[in-house]
């Protein structure tokens, strides 16, 4: 090793001197021939010293010879599905959302009904006594190419099967501030209905979206958005659909049963305030639309519905935090208003030989005000109210005589309430222990007192929450 030194020493010694030669060329001709004889005599005597180094090297190495590293083998290249595969190792992105809920009811839960609204077959009302497991979500999504990307989750409740809550496609950029949606989305009549189960605020879904939508409504089909370029949040929105579910059914024809718009106004007030309001409108058709009742004879029936629906509703959020930190302390109100008319005709007791039926109309309407104070990290409480008015009902049986109101038990004159409040605590940002108490007149003929203890744990990565 000295003698690799010293070699390299002499080799810039060598270098520097060739440099210096090189700049003494314009000096005076009477000292240049000097200067090259001094630099040859220096040539010469540093070559003889480079080449004895080099023996005495090659001496050394030959007596002790140095084992070359082992040859570096490299991987035979990974086939083209392969590369893309550990490309996609972390794809799609996936979580499990747990629930589950214990509950002290003063009535059963088993006939819970909201009385003056025909049933929408997703009156959830409340979990149920006892320990019960709630819904469990599991959600997929990823991107799929530069274009679309894909968004997938399966509910499973319990004993009650499962299902497919939402599954579809999103494209973004076609025109500049559009989005496109294809398959099955939560629809986005108000606010509300497009929250996931485990990011509610309260354990159950308002009455007015229990009465008016069958608690969470999804859509079949297509849906367009489009934000303005605007300070301001200007977006404006339109659903074509299948309209199957309630208050619409499957009609087997081509084309959209269900058709939804929707307009949003939204924005920032200072550094700690923001805000969303919003409209929409939706129509849909139902073909023998059935549920069930029981007849003034004590008889059970089966009616069926078959007409329009038209409904609007307006709602609206409002945010605060301090300087916009959440973490601390943070306050939400939320408030949305249903109104439905329906139009057609109601056929009474199905399985009758001979078939009655006679014009139905309705005009309903309903509303919710909620808030949620989060007064130290990790602890929030809540109270909601929610209030419906199931309207004038005119029923072409009853008003000739042929039938009685009493042969429409649920269609009687009603005015649903219900005061609920809540505290929750979530030891993380993936669980959450809450305590809610509900006063529900929600039926008819009395007060069911809920007391209801719920968790919810993700697993997972989850994607933020809509505003």
């Amino acid at each position: 090793m000295e003698a690799c030194s010293r070699l390299a020493a002499m080799l810039i010694v060598v270098t520097v001197l060739s440099g210096i030669g090189s700049a003494v060329q314009a000096a005076p001709s009477n000292e240049m021939q000097q200067l090259r004889s001094e630099m040859a005599a220096m040539r010469s005597d540093y070559e003889a010293r480079i080449n004895a180094l080099e023996s005495r090297l090659d001496a050394a190495l030959a007596n002790n010879p140095v084992e070359s590293p082992p040859p570096t083998v490299l991987d035979p290249p990974l086939p083209e599905a392969a590369v893309t595969a550990r490309g996609n190792e972390f794809n799609p992105a996936t979580s499990l959302i747990l629930t589950g809920s214990y509950g002290q009811l003063s009535r059963n839960p088993a006939n819970y009904r909201i009385g003056g609204f025909i049933p929408a077959g997703g009156e959830t009302g409340p979990p149920g006594r006892g320990a019960r497991l709630g819904e469990s979500e599991l959600t997929l999504s990823a991107s799929i190419d530069p274009y679309f990307s894909g968004y997938f989750v399966g509910a499973f409740n319990g004993d009650e099967g499962t299902s497919v809550e939402e599954a579809y496609i999103t494209h973004v950029g076609l025109i500049p501030g559009g989005t496109l949606r294809l398959g099955r989305f939560l629809s986005e009549f108000g606010y509300h209905n497009a929250v996931h189960a485990h990011a509610w605020d309260f354990i159950d879904a308002p009455l007015a979206l229990q009465a008016f939508l069958g608690g969470a409504r999804t859509e079949d089909g297509v849906q367009v958005r489009w934000i303005a370029p605007t300070p301001l949040l200007i977006e404006l929105g339109v659903e074509l659909g299948l309209g199957d579910q309630f208050p619409g059914t499957n009609r087997s024809r081509n084309g959209a049963n269900g058709l939804l718009a929707f307009a949003r106004l939204g924005g920032d007030i200072g550094f700690s305030n923001s805000y969303r309001i919003g409209a929409t409108v939706y129509r849909s058709k139902a073909v023998q639309r059935g549920y069930d009742d029981v007849e003034s004879f004590s008889q059970p029936v089966t009616n069926l519905f078959t007409g329009d629906t038209r409904m609007w509703g307006l709602d609206v959020v409002w945010k605060w935090a301090p300087d916009g930190n959440t973490a601390d302390r943070n306050f939400k109100f939320q408030a949305e208003y249903f109104h439905r008319d329906e139009d057609g005709e109601l056929e009474f007791d199905a399985g009758r030989p001979v078939a009655a039926v006679g014009s139905y109309h309705s005009e309903q309407s309903g509303w919710y005000a909620q808030a949620v104070y989060q007064f130290v990290p990790r602890w929030r409480f809540g109270a909601r109210y929610d209030a419906l008015d199931s309207g004038n009902t005119g029923i072409g049986l009853v008003q000739p005589g042929s039938l009685s109101a009493a042969d429409f038990p649920l269609l009687g004159e009603h005015d649903p309430r219900r005061i609920t409040a809540m505290v929750d605590f979530s030891p993380s940002e993936f669980s959450r222990l809450r305590l809610q108490y509900a006063w529900d007149k929600a039926r008819f003929n009395g007060t069911d007192d809920q007391l209801l203890l719920q968790y919810i744990v993700s697993l997972g990565s989850h994607g933020a929450h809509k505003f």
